[in-house]
């Protein structure tokens, strides 16, 4: 039984993911270990670029064409700290969602919202009583538009909740009797 804990649904499903098994993988393409080597590498696509400016490069473009035109060039060791950190970041990537997760039986801990209606799943309630957890059934989801963003890397907590409330919930039980799906909770588990 594998287990995601977050301060949101989104948040849950993200670490649920990974403890099952959504891990990143290395690009076979990325072996270079000399700087110019992984610097070339870097900005060759606009997703190395983007590494680079998240790790803190930040340098004029006449200076990195120099770097660039020369690989013996004497940069700084900070900055090749920051291009290894920029190329390591690039060079690992999702590998796809494991069947055993989308085919899971999901149950969800925590307030679970439709129109009126809001209450806490999967434990004591406030009138004292033990509820059942919320349970969907993953195999009657659509995972398309949650996997092609977790293949982009682009699968944020908000995406993953949202997604998975149109894709995997609406597909599983329908809409909520009052209106749609939300939970409005700062605390959930989600088991599969």
């Amino acid at each position: 039984m594998a287990q995601g804990t977050g301060n949101s649904l989104g948040a849950a499903l993200s670490a649920l993911l990974h403890d099952h098994g959504g891990h990143m993988r290395r690009l076979s393409s990325y072996h270079a270990k000399h700087w110019h080597a992984q610097l070339s590498q870097l900005t060759a696509t606009k997703r190395g670029y983007e590494a680079l400016e998240r790790a803190g490069l930040s340098v004029t473009p006449a200076t990195l064409m120099k770097w660039l035109s020369d690989a013996e060039y004497n940069v700084r060791r900070n900055y090749i700290d920051v291009i290894h950190a920029a190329y390591e970041d690039t060079a690992m990537v999702p590998g796809p969602i494991p069947d055993s997760f989308k085919h899971g039986q999901f149950e969800i801990t925590g307030v679970v919202k439709t129109g009126d209606d809001e209450r806490f799943r999967g434990g004591p309630s406030a009138s004292g009583r033990t509820t059942a957890p919320f349970r969907i059934d993953g195999r009657n989801g659509d995972w398309t538009v949650i996997e092609r963003k977790w293949l982009a890397g682009t699968l944020e907590d908000e995406d993953f909740e949202e997604d998975f409330i149109d894709y995997v919930i609406v597909e599983d039980i329908g809409d909520g009797s009052d209106g749609e799906w939300e939970f409005p909770g700062s605390s959930y588990t989600v088991t599969i």
